[in-house]
């Protein structure tokens, strides 16, 4: 019932092969479009509990190893943190416990966790 239900098989591929073509290309102008459109996150400014505990973060890891949460993460899954945009947290191992680099280990200053490594920046 299809409009290419009856066409040879040779002409259904290309029409899936076209429209595939035409979807990326749609796919890459959006991607460029947001990441235009979409500014980039800003260092946030710290309160002084903030400041106290990342001088401790750069103390037991170093500076080198700070990262800030760019937005807003809740924790869906066991041994996730739940944090908000600005935080200041420590790397601690750039995978999971099952090698997924998706999701990094940090210490929160107190609580340590699993978070998304997208959702990090360098401090």
């Amino acid at each position: 019932q299809m409009p290419h239900g009856h066409m040879p098989l040779p002409s259904f591929w290309k029409v899936v092969e076209d429209t595939l073509q035409q979807s990326s290309a749609q796919l890459r102008t959006f991607c460029q479009t947001f990441e235009t459109v979409m500014p980039s996150p800003v260092t946030q400014p710290l309160n002084p509990a903030e400041e106290r505990k990342v001088l401790s973060l750069v103390s037991k890891h170093g500076p080198d190893k700070l990262y800030q949460v760019t937005s807003n993460i809740s924790g869906s899954k066991d041994l996730d943190l739940t944090l908000l945009r600005g935080q200041i947290v420590a790397l601690l191992q750039t995978a999971d416990t099952k090698g997924n680099t998706s999701r990094w280990l940090v210490d929160a200053g107190g609580p340590r966790g699993f978070v998304p490594a997208t959702k990090l920046q360098p401090y």
